[in-house]
């Protein structure tokens, strides 16, 4: 498998519906509304960022500096296409992100996923990438649904 990791362009928008559509990341309509701002904005620190194979997204990636903050990110989305997952995309997707935030002199990561079952691959995955567990708030996605935040430092 080949690919690469880029930012996101414009005419990458129909595929990377289709790479939401195909995992449950967030709804595939709400893509135009999120990544307006980037797209429109040269100043936005947004980061929207894509694998591609054969001209095609693959994944999908999106993060954002914490307001009142220097120098930290916040990861709010990462997803790779169902039928390619667990092949390294999504830790290459990391290291995109990692290098490009360190390249800028940005300090730290936070990645916030969900404490239950469903996602314990996800935690593992962060885990795996030296992403230290910082706290759980029971609860807070929904009744029985924790908010797992992981960090890294950058730099």
């Amino acid at each position: 498998m080949s690919y690469q990791v880029r930012k996101i362009i414009e005419s990458d928008i129909p595929e990377l519906k289709a790479v939401l559509n195909s995992i449950e990341l967030f709804p595939a309509e709400m893509l135009n509304d999120m990544i307006s701002d980037y797209l429109s904005n040269a100043e936005t620190e947004e980061l929207w960022f894509t694998a591609i194979e054969n001209d095609k997204p693959i994944a999908i990636g999106y993060c954002a500096p914490e307001k009142l903050t220097v120098g930290t990110f916040n990861l709010h989305a990462i997803g790779v296409r169902s039928d390619l997952q667990g092949k390294g995309i999504g830790s290459a997707m990391m290291e995109y992100l990692e290098s490009t935030l360190k390249a800028k002199n940005h300090r730290i990561l936070i990645v916030d996923t969900s404490g239950t079952d469903d996602f314990k691959l996800t935690r593992k995955f962060y885990e795996n990438l030296d992403y230290h567990k910082e706290s759980v708030i029971r609860d807070f996605w929904d009744e029985g649904d924790d908010k797992v935040s992981y960090w890294k430092k950058l730099n």
